[in-house]
This record gives structure tokens, sequence and C-alpha cells, in this order.
């Protein structure tokens, strides 16, 4: 690697929850300049369609936990450097808050190695859209005392002692990528004899047309749930404040099976490059 390359600068860039109007204003300042973005599935297309100029080239390095067809990392890290070596300005657009649940680590530090300049743009993660949406205040006077923001997607990476703990907090417990865990989530807290108070709530789609949010208890979760099949993305809240989103709820359900977020069901990162596309502007 060479020190004496210029590259061009890349953005980490958060497009919010799924609501396009949740997306920050400095998200869609880097959109306007951006002459490569590479974006994640769950990104609403009408951000896409309304904020990336149009002779800016569009990468979908999309990734769908448990699928199967996923951009793999390592793809995704050898882009950003190439685009960079040629491109003045690259945008790595994700989902929700780009620091949460995003291989953020993995790029950076592969940006750092080939020192290539970088920002990070924080956005409205999908525990704060999906709770607002939902009518559900995460610490809720009385109710909470703190949020803890974890994920389940397989099953080695919490210990029965953490289970143990998880059970008896009075944090809210918010799950993302957890929706076809959920059965052994609920078993655990259940074993570790979590306080009946405490009720879920799953949120499919949150923040889009086509949210809705699904509450039980976890002890008659099996009765109530089990059977449902979830859309992606699904987030999980578990706590006290469930019990709000009866009273709060300010959103309707939408009875639909449609997805906002299209399935991953073919090749990912494909290039779509116009004609003419700004080119990199070598700097001293």
């Amino acid at each position: 690697m060479s020190l004496n390359k210029n590259y061009g600068k890349v953005i980490l860039a958060s497009a919010g929850p799924g609501d396009p109007e949740l997306v920050t204003l400095k998200t869609v300042r880097w959109l306007q300049q951006a002459d490569v973005v590479l974006t994640d599935r769950l990104v609403s297309k009408e951000i896409l369609e309304t904020h990336v100029r149009k002779d800016a080239i569009v990468v979908y390095v999309g990734k769908q936990c448990r699928r199967g067809i996923s951009t793999p990392q390592p793809s995704i890290n050898e882009m950003l450097v190439s685009y960079a070596e040629k491109y003045t300005t690259v945008v790595r657009l994700k989902g929700g808050d780009t620091s949460i649940f995003s291989n953020v680590l993995d790029e950076l530090q592969t940006l750092v190695q080939h020192h290539i300049p970088y920002e990070i743009v924080p956005g409205v993660t999908a525990a704060l859209g999906a709770a607002a949406y939902a009518g559900i205040p995460l610490t809720a006077r009385g109710l909470s005392v703190g949020i803890r923001l974890l994920t389940y997607y397989k099953s080695d990476i919490v210990s029965e002692d953490v289970w143990k703990e998880l059970a008896q907090t009075d944090d809210t417990l918010v799950f993302y990528m957890s929706g076809e865990t959920l059965a052994t989530v609920v078993e655990k807290l259940t074993a570790y004899q979590i306080d009946a108070s405490k009720k879920l709530a799953v949120i499919e789609q949150a923040t889009t047309p086509l949210q809705q949010v699904h509450t039980s208890s976890l002890y008659q979760y099996k009765e109530q749930l089990s059977a449902q099949i979830f859309r992606s993305p699904s987030l999980v809240i578990i706590g006290k404040v469930v019990s709000l989103h009866e009273q709060f709820a300010w959103l309707p359900n939408i009875s639909s099976t449609e997805h906002y977020f299209e399935p991953l069901t073919g090749k990912v990162s494909q290039l779509e490059e116009s004609s003419t596309p700004k080119r990199h502007v070598s700097r001293a």
C-alpha cells in the first residue's frame, strides 16, 4: 500500500430505520454530493431516488441475516478502497444508525489501514424509530431505568449468565435481528423467571407504511405469537414499557403481507453506472 495515493473521502452515513423523512439533513447533503453510493438493503428507495445525484453510481451491497444471500463484508471493504481511489466522494449508506450492528468496525479499520479520509454521520437507529412509532417510550419513568441494545441471531453469542442477568434487570431490552430466534429468547428469559408484568412487542418494518406491532405476555408467547412469521426487518422490545403501546399507539397496524424492503432473492452488488460519472479529482 502506497502512502502517496490520493484518496477521495468516504462518508459512513445513516439512512434511518425506514421512513425516508427520518434521514438527517447531513446525510442528504452528502448524498447530493456523492459520486458513488454503496447502499444497504434496509434503505428506503425514496431516499435513493430523491436525494442521490442522477449521475452518481449506486452499488447495492445488501445483507440479509440467515438467508445466505449477502454481499460479503470483505467485498464491501474492497469496494470502499477501490472507489475512493477513483472518486472524490464515496457514501457508504447504512440503514438505521451507522454505528449500531452495522459492521462499521470492519470498514473503519479498512479506511484507517489505507489512510483514507472519512466521516461518520449518525442517524435514527431502529430501536428509537420503532419505539416512537409504536408509542413505547423506552425509558418511561417508573417502568425502566435504561435501555440495552442486543442481538441474538445465533445461539452462541449470549451466555447463560447473561440471560440470567437480563431476566432480572429493570432495563428495557431491545433485540435487533432476532425475529427468527425469538422463541429461544422468550424461553431463556422465562426460564430465569423474568417478571410477569414485562411484555414483549415485535415491530415489523418499523416506521414504514407497512408497520405492524404485535404484543404478548412472555409467559403466553407460545399461545399468542409463536405461530407468527415476522417480516424482515423485525425488532423486539421487552420490558414493562411495552404495556404503554395500547394507550399511546398513534399509528394503526396495516393488514398487509407486503415487504417495504425487498428481500434479497438474486444477485447483489450490481453496479449501476452512468455513462459520464464524475471522476476522482486528484489532490496534492
